[in-house]
């Protein structure tokens, strides 16, 4: 333990000393040029560092898979568009792919009404007991994607009938009677992709209810003492009044969940690692380039995974900005 602190402690004392060494030699190289042009360039070499990472670190490796989807499974040789043809080809792939596209379709929109409502119903509590629940419902934020899928591991756990069971679901059926359920390998109907979901629900609806509450809380007192003195009743003046108030926020974390559901990985790898019909995109990535060892597939996939998300990511952008100019 004591060489770990010393190692971080050092690792602050160089990382400080030398992001002001850093800055320092940038900021004398200014002051070598004549005139008006210390000042001119004195900013851009101030930035110099953050856009060297950004290449280095976003801009590199993003020119660099691209480059790789287009070769063979060792990056020796370039193959062309085989590695997506063979991906989209693939039964198994557009299992996938169906998977990925369930998660994207229900777990971002549940989030959001879940987190809604309890927003909604946390904020007629009183103050005091208002905190405790947000905490409460906020506190799985804490915790890591693996460590949420531990947990509910001993949720979901089964064993055979003759056993004591572990889980909790399985001991709540046999409780009743009932035979222990394997419950992540009903891959009818893909049931466990949904049980699969359920976690992520846990993790993240705290999240969209602590900025959603917020953004109740800010609309106006007098909108809905007029909606209500007209004669609206309470659904009417949320979903009239409240809602189209709230709607940036909706948005806002709308795309913030989907862009994390569509990257998820952790919580199916921890739980089934894509096995039971439950394979995901963030899993076939890391079985084809960990397991399989095919640099080709991984890119290609992490390629079509960029694609996909590019058109949320500019829908973000001007979202923001429209709902900077509005303000």
């Amino acid at each position: 333990m004591t060489i770990k602190i010393i190692n971080a402690l050092l690792t602050v004392i160089y990382g400080i000393g030398g992001a002001l060494v850093l800055y320092y030699v940038l900021n004398k190289i200014a002051e070598l040029l004549p005139g008006k042009w210390e000042h001119r360039v004195k900013p851009y070499l101030y930035i110099l560092p953050a856009f060297a990472a950004i290449g280095l670190y976003l801009i590199y490796p993003t020119v660099q898979t691209i480059v790789y989807s287009f070769a063979n499974a060792s990056s020796t040789q370039f193959v062309g568009l085989d590695n997506y043809t063979n991906l989209l080809s693939s039964n198994a792939f557009r299992s996938t792919l169906l998977n990925t596209l369930l998660w994207i379709a229900f777990a971002p929109v549940i989030t959001i009404i879940a987190g809604l409502l309890i927003a909604v119903l946390t904020d007629r509590f009183r103050p005091r007991a208002e905190k405790s629940a947000k905490t409460i419902f906020f506190l799985p934020m804490a915790i890591s994607a693996v460590g949420a899928g531990t947990i509910w591991r001993l949720m979901y756990a089964a064993n055979p009938p003759t056993q004591d069971q572990v889980g909790l679901l399985n001991g709540v059926v046999t409780a009743f009677g009932g035979t222990p359920v394997a419950w992540l390998q009903l891959s009818q109907g893909r049931l466990n992709s949904f049980l699969l979901m359920v976690i992520f629900l846990w993790a993240q609806v705290g999240f969209s209810m602590v900025l959603l509450s917020a953004a109740i809380k800010g609309v106006p007192g007098d909108t809905l003492e007029a909606a209500r003195i007209d004669g609206a009743s309470e659904v009417q003046v949320f979903f009239r009044v409240v809602v189209p108030q709230i709607w940036g926020t909706v948005i806002t974390v709308y795309i913030t969940v989907l862009i994390g559901v569509m990257k998820i990985f952790d919580i199916v790898y921890v739980m089934t690692n894509g096995n039971y019909n439950t394979n995901i995109i963030g899993t076939q990535f890391f079985n084809e380039l960990f397991t399989n060892f095919n640099n080709g597939h991984a890119a290609a996939i992490v390629v079509m995974l960029l694609v996909a998300i590019l058109p949320v990511l500019v829908f973000q952008i001007r979202h923001a900005r429209s709902e900077g100019a509005t303000r």
